[in-house]
């Protein structure tokens, strides 16, 4: 059996489901069009062509304008390398596939995206989010760009703090989710600066569980990740990154339990069963293993 792969995810960062939100100042957070073309060398007219095909979905600022995160721009700079190298009838396919796969923010100055054919493979340190994959013929350095990035962030982090009696939890999460690129540590403090407003914020609950397990705080990590579960029983996201969290510190049983209750939520969290197979062979349950490494072969080849 290949190793294990064991990662933390995040949700998507959505909108507020505030109706007041519309009347509040607004912190601009994330990139712009502009900022977008600047940093990553394409064209309005281009940029503008790949958020049409959906490959990447960015929020609206508080003009209306697109406003990218720094997951988007990540994707968008993977379309700019692939369209010189790939047909561009796999490129939509692949973009969306990694997509779905990069989890924002994590550790992403150490992460490095690899292209074979229309494949995406995401390595960080030394873990690949999909182990089946072949040789990297591509490598993207993603911590190049959160440098290029970090004065924007920066700048953002300051008008933060001008405008702070304004701002909302929303717009605190919204910074949190930009700082993780450049400043994981102020990020974890700015999510907490959430929760103080939002108690129910289950986003920032769940982020911030990941940016303390990715600290070694796995007693930390675990309590958030339990707390997120309470605002969010059936939350695939959250059951997988306890499971993790509980194998980090040797107490694999609750691990498969947490494990078992991703897929319970979402059958699809193909790699809750490849971590199922790993702990299941390691008790000597050689059948349940199998059931789960086939149902993992599966959804990746789907996916």
């Amino acid at each position: 059996m290949a190793p294990e792969v064991r990662l933390c995810y995040l949700p998507s960062m959505g909108t507020t489901t505030d109706p007041s939100a519309q009347q509040r100042p607004v912190l601009a957070t994330g990139y712009t069009t502009a900022d977008v073309s600047r940093l990553l060398g394409l064209s309005i007219p281009q940029i503008r062509a790949w958020v049409r095909s959906g490959c990447v979905e960015p929020r609206r600022g508080p003009r209306g304008e697109h406003r990218f995160s720094f997951q988007d721009l990540v994707v968008l700079r993977t379309a700019k390398e692939l369209a010189a190298r790939v047909p561009s009838r796999k490129v939509k396919r692949a973009l969306e596939r990694l997509r779905r796969q990069l989890p924002r923010g994590r550790g992403l100055a150490g992460v490095r995206i690899g292209v074979q054919g229309d494949d995406i493979v995401v390595r960080a340190g030394g873990v690949a989010w999909e182990p089946e994959s072949g040789q990297e013929v591509l490598d993207f350095d993603v911590g190049a760009l959160a440098s290029e990035v970090a004065p924007l962030v920066l700048q953002a982090a300051n008008d933060a703090r001008r405008v702070e009696r304004d701002l909302r939890a929303e717009d605190w999460f919204g910074l949190a989710c930009e700082m993780e690129a450049v400043d994981p540590v102020q990020a974890r403090d700015v999510y907490r600066r959430t929760l103080e407003l939002d108690p129910e914020h289950f986003d920032a609950r769940l982020n911030l569980g990941r940016l303390l397990h990715e600290a070694g705080e796995y007693a930390a990590a675990e309590a958030n990740y339990r707390l997120a579960l309470r605002l969010r029983s059936d939350n695939a996201i959250a059951s997988f990154n306890l499971g993790v969290v509980l194998e980090d510190q040797r107490r694999p049983r609750e691990a498969l339990q947490a494990y078992e209750r991703a897929i319970a939520a979402d059958p699809g969290c193909a790699d809750a069963h490849y971590n199922l197979a790993n702990l299941y062979e390691r008790f000597g349950e050689p059948r349940n293993a199998l059931r789960h490494l086939q149902t993992y072969r599966a959804l990746v080849q789907e996916g």
